[in-house]
């Protein structure tokens, strides 16, 4: 952008004596000088919706107009409007209440992302949607569930059946006349020498044991997870 400068002195002809011929203003000194004054008028903005190129820079301490966010347009933007937009799109990304993770730094989100108040949240607990259907799962931040499998109450019910029929002994006793009297462990023996029965049972006992089933309920009852640093935009 090109400045106007004067070629010419006009007012020093003046104090040139008379007959000077440099006193003398040629039409070549005025052509040069609107010559000038076209080259820099020709390179200055205009005053309304002006057309910059090249690398434009507003003056130290310059106020601008503050543009509206939604200006889709290639109107100069000032700092105002580029602090109102990078606002709008924090609020949109990470509305207070918003859960924000990384797989790998534990650093505030205040300090990476330069906005807002963030608290750690949901340590050791996965998140799942809100069911208004379910009492389990119908209130925000509604906490449940256990990292421990817990036995349901039950019942384990064994029957054993022993069948023991008895048995019995035979005695064969030779002839003995019409006497009678005991034989062995006091078995009567009939008179005339019949033989003799009788029976007894084993006194047998069975035991009937349950085997245990299963294994420890420790971090049994996890769902597949994958550990994060997790936050809440709270402010």
């Amino acid at each position: 952008m090109s400045n106007y400068v004067k070629s010419t002195n006009f007012a020093t002809k003046d104090t040139l004596p008379a007959g000077d011929s440099n006193k003398i203003v040629k039409g070549t000194e005025i052509d040069t000088e609107f010559n000038n004054i076209a080259t820099a008028v020709s390179t200055k903005a205009d005053l309304a919706s002006p057309t910059f190129t090249g690398s434009p820079v507003l003056p130290t301490g310059t106020t601008g107009v503050t543009q509206s966010s939604t200006d889709d347009t290639t109107k100069l933007a000032t700092t105002a409007f580029v602090q109102d937009v990078a606002d709008a799109v924090k609020a949109a990304l990470y509305p207070v209440g918003s859960i924000y993770c990384n797989a790998t730094s534990s650093t505030n989100p205040g300090t990476l992302l330069g906005f807002g108040t963030w608290t750690a949240f949901g340590a050791g607990r996965v998140m799942v949607g809100l069911d208004a259907s379910n009492a389990a799962f119908d209130t925000s931040e509604e906490t449940g569930g256990s990292a421990n499998a817990i036995v349901v109450s039950h019942t384990h019910t064994a029957t054993s059946t022993v069948t023991d029929p008895g048995h019995f002994h035979n005695y064969a006793v030779g002839q003995a006349g019409s006497n009678s009297g005991t034989f062995g462990d006091g078995f009567a023996i009939p008179s005339g020498g019949f033989p003799a029965v009788t029976t007894n049972t084993t006194g047998i006992t069975v035991a009937t044991t349950n085997s245990t089933e299963g294994s420890s309920g420790t971090n049994a009852n996890l769902q597949p997870y994958i550990v994060v640093y997790m936050w809440k935009r709270t402010a």
